[in-house]
């Protein structure tokens, strides 16, 4: 009887092992989910400036909210101000990186759009738009 226990407790070992082996590779699995819509989603809001095509530069300040729409998938709406002008732009989103997002963006009250790329960084991310009218960047902090 003495001989089967050892072999008994090894196999209980071995099992042990095994479970708690599948259960960090399960919650890596879940926190990295997590990781990947997390950075993006919510409120942000921050500053940058603008650079019209015509030459003219202005500070603004905006606020922008994102949405997951999909597995890789996001949505944006952004109201900004500048000294001259408030604007309402939306965007639609893909991730195309750990913590990188591009898309288009569009603004309906002077029916212009363009690119827009997105790199997150903890709790601060700085935004690149390119289009007709200009160019924009920004740096947004999580509110």
């Amino acid at each position: 009887m003495m001989r089967s226990d050892p072999p008994r407790a090894s196999r209980i070992v071995a099992a042990g092992a095994a479970f708690a082996a599948a259960l960090a590779l399960n919650c890596t699995g879940l926190s990295a989910a997590r990781a990947d819509s997390a950075p993006l989603v919510g409120s942000w809001s921050g500053s940058g400036s603008i650079a019209f095509a015509s030459g003219a530069k202005e500070r603004a300040r905006c606020r922008a909210y994102y949405a997951k729409t999909g597995e890789t998938s996001y949505r944006m709406s952004a109201t900004c101000a500048t000294a001259s002008a408030k604007v309402d732009q939306t965007a639609m989103l893909t991730r195309t990186g750990a913590r990188t997002y591009s898309g288009n963006f569009f603004n309906q009250q002077y029916n212009t759009g363009g690119s827009i790329r997105i790199t997150v960084s903890g709790g601060s991310q700085s935004v690149r738009l390119s289009g007709e009218a200009g160019t924009a960047s920004f740096t947004l902090r999580k509110r």
